[in-house]
């Protein structure tokens, strides 16, 4: 909003020419966002507190955890909306890739919304039920696919079903339509629940969202500039700069919502902050067509959902050949592995941040590791 109602004034004051920077928008961004979160945050948790909007605690899970019962819940609306209204204000409004990121975060936003509506409705754990959460992140996978698919050049000049590969600078994959759709549909909907698996302890998954965004707003602004693209062999995406705003935004949004999350938490983000923030970072790899650098970037996440894939599926193939079901960690998610064997909340999570960060060195390396 602000680049359209200011750069015009360009022409009486040349200060307003700072308007026209993606880096001068996102540092204003990243501070807006912060502030939005930082500001609305207490009356948002005193109004799930008034409405009773409190945590339901699995009597599965660690012992430790069930203080935590009937903490506020439902603080990704939090995310979102420092998310959104930075955007809203810092980023060009007439970009496409503005919009699919904003369309994206607020649907997932509302399937979570559901999910923690339901659970708290209901008292369990179970809230909307799992085939409709899944639709959920199926369709807006189906359409950001099919917009790529349908419309390639409103986004870019590089054919719509190809896909960068990390550490090679002149391979990429190329799907048919069809495929590449399918393809978008996993991504997101791997990533959406990967970060919700991950939303177990105060503030790990918050502070590794916020590690994650910053990381692909930069890859951003490198594959939305013609000079760094084409020196650093990336594809180039004209107008995908703009994702920076909503990333920084993103990134910031997390950041302040950390200030009330951080242990002991405040409030929880629920499903309507994890379901929102890993299928947004999901869209936003498939619009930068960097999905396999996500894997890398959000490389915790990953780790995070396949402790749960494997536990499962070994659990089951044993108790099939042997009659007695075994697991290969002490609990799943990852972070309650290491809780259940004697490290502290704190620990597991400033550890699992710097893991977080150590990726995301890993993702800059392939940018000359090529």
């Amino acid at each position: 909003m602000l680049y359209h109602l200011l750069v015009p004034l360009a022409q009486y004051h040349a200060i307003f020419n700072l308007f026209r920077y993606q880096t001068f928008r996102a540092a204003g961004a990243v501070v807006t966002a912060f502030l939005v979160a930082f500001y609305f945050g207490p009356g948002i948790i005193r109004r799930l507190r008034i409405l009773k909007v409190g945590q339901v605690v699995r009597t599965e899970g660690p012992r430790t955890h069930l203080g935590k019962a009937g903490t506020p819940t439902m603080g990704g609306v939090m995310i979102v909306m420092a998310t959104v209204i930075p955007t809203l204000l810092w980023a060009e409004l007439d970009n496409p890739y503005t919009w699919a990121a904003i369309v994206a975060i607020l649907w997932l936003g509302t399937v979570g919304f559901m999910d923690d509506y339901l659970k708290i409705a209901r008292k369990k754990t179970e809230g909307l039920k799992g085939r409709y959460k899944i639709i959920g992140q199926v369709g807006i996978g189906v359409l950001i696919g099919l917009a790529l698919i349908l419309f390639p050049h409103a986004f870019s000049d590089v054919p719509a079903g190809w896909t960068q590969i990390p550490f090679f600078k002149s391979w990429h994959l190329a799907f048919q339509p069809w495929a590449y759709v399918l393809f978008v549909v996993f991504v997101i909907t791997a990533f959406s629940n990967a970060v919700n698996l991950t939303d177990g302890l105060d503030g790990l998954a918050t502070g590794l969202s916020a590690i994650a965004a910053m990381t692909f707003g930069i890859f951003a602004y490198f594959l939305g500039r013609v000079d760094a693209s084409d020196y650093l062999n990336l594809f180039y995406l004209p107008g995908a700069g703009e994702l920076l705003i909503f990333c920084v935004a993103l990134g910031g949004g997390c950041l302040g919502f950390l200030w009330f999350n951080a242990h002991p938490a405040e409030v929880f983000m629920g499903d309507t902050g994890s379901l929102a923030i890993g299928g947004v970072l999901g869209a936003i790899s498939v619009l930068l067509k960097a999905e396999f650098l996500l894997a890398i970037v959000g490389g915790v996440f990953v780790l995070e959902a396949a402790s749960v894939a494997s536990q499962t599926l070994y659990f089951k193939w044993t108790k099939k050949r042997t009659g007695t079901g075994r697991r290969i960690f002490r609990m799943a998610p990852l972070h309650h592995h290491f809780e259940q064997i004697g490290w502290h909340e704190n620990r597991v999570i400033i550890r699992f941040w710097i893991l977080g960060i150590m990726f995301a060195l890993v993702a800059f390396a392939t940018l000359k590791i090529r």
